[in-house]
């Protein structure tokens, strides 16, 4: 009896609350770790995807390509500007006064020899030739772009520059090789108007 009554003894609260916390903190690390590798399994996947490479080299390459371009035309092609008749500086160091600065020289006829003396002195002034240099490398890196897309399209069947029309009827712009509108989906070799004679006539 004795041994039975043992047997059945229940055991402490305190051990089975000890009990149930270790079952609960391992599976929270087993669901831990299973977010992990989850996670890392789905960063590997995307990282290491070839477009995503391809992409990457891309943009290296293409920093590299704007910096030249951004350099040729800073150095090579903007200070000739400046020995046109009525540009006493670079381009880039155009700039008109908006309001004059204490210390404003009225008798060379200028004011600021550069843009930095008119910010010291105060000066209020409109950067414009900052703004046409940006330009002019903006049109320069996409005129070398447009080059490059231009020999390479010449070696290769693989096309990059995709040339666009209006379609007919909704005006909306469309591949000049596609056969019909993929807005109006209406076809573009001249079906739609037979179509509309036809229903014409029959009236």
């Amino acid at each position: 009896m004795s041994g039975q009554s043992g047997e059945n003894t229940p055991r402490p609260s305190h051990r089975l609350h000890l009990e149930a916390s270790q079952e609960m903190l391992q599976h929270a690390g087993e669901e831990v770790v299973n977010r992990a590798n989850r996670m890392w399994q789905g960063f590997s996947d995307f990282a290491l995807q070839d477009n995503v490479l391809e992409v990457a080299v891309g943009l290296i390459i293409a920093a590299a390509f704007t910096a030249v371009v951004t350099s040729f035309v800073s150095e090579i092609l903007l200070p000739p500007l400046s020995l046109i008749p009525g540009m006493n500086r670079n381009m880039e160091g155009k700039f008109a006064i908006l309001r004059r600065g204490p210390n404003f020289n009225k008798t060379d006829g200028i004011g600021y020899n550069t843009l930095q003396q008119a910010a010291e002195d105060g000066a209020v002034v409109m950067a414009y030739g900052s703004f046409l240099n940006q330009i002019l490398k903006f049109l320069g890196v996409g005129f070398a772009l447009y080059g490059v897309a231009s020999v390479y399209e010449m070696f290769t069947s693989d096309p990059i520059i995709k040339h666009m029309v209006k379609c007919k009827y909704c005006r909306k712009r469309i591949s000049v090789k596609a056969k019909r509108c993929v807005n109006c989906t209406s076809w573009q070799d001249g079906r739609e108007d037979k179509i509309a004679e036809s229903g014409d006539l029959l009236r």
